[in-house]
């Protein structure tokens, strides 16, 4: 069963509105990612991802990641619009957060613009925040939206989403 998308307040953007298959577009956004007193990342240079159902996805250009914090972790997957993703390990001090964060090395032509970008789950970090305004993780534990005040659901990954 579809859901009924919620109504669009002013100065919000509809998921129900974004295409399907994805796309790709530069950001200017500030993003910010924080944990255990560190900025892990820090950027007004994202491109985000957009699907129909989903909330943007950020990912992060490497230089705007902290030095040393990544760490390539074991797996891959498939996405049948980006391509091929690796996985990414985020290290402070002795501390691990496992598989939190994931790019596309050879991307597909069409999203080029993620080459080795970096985007990350926001519910393992402190704080990720866009203009200044604390994310809420997509629902479910596969996909990576972050969901701010400026989209509209309802979203892919809570119960009975699947067929979406």
């Amino acid at each position: 069963m579809w859901p009924k998308p919620d109504p669009v307040l002013p100065g919000q953007e509809s998921v129900w509105d974004y295409p399907r298959p994805a796309i790709a577009q530069l950001c200017p956004a500030h993003v910010v990612i924080e944990h255990a007193g560190r900025i892990v990342a820090d950027t007004r240079g994202s491109v985000r991802t957009l699907e129909t159902s989903h909330p943007p996805s950020y990912y992060i250009p490497p230089a705007d990641i902290a030095p040393g914090v990544l760490r390539r972790a074991s797996g891959s997957s498939l996405c049948e619009w980006k391509g091929a993703a690796v996985y990414w390990d985020v290290v402070i001090g002795d501390l691990v957060l496992p598989r939190i964060g994931w790019s596309y090395p050879n991307p597909t032509p069409k999203f080029a613009m993620l080459r080795d970008f970096v985007a990350f789950y926001a519910a393992p970090f402190d704080r990720c925040s866009v203009d200044g305004e604390t994310v809420v993780p997509q629902p479910g534990e596969f996909y990576g939206g972050w969901i701010t005040s400026a989209v509209a659901g309802p979203f892919k990954g809570g119960p009975g989403s699947r067929g979406w």
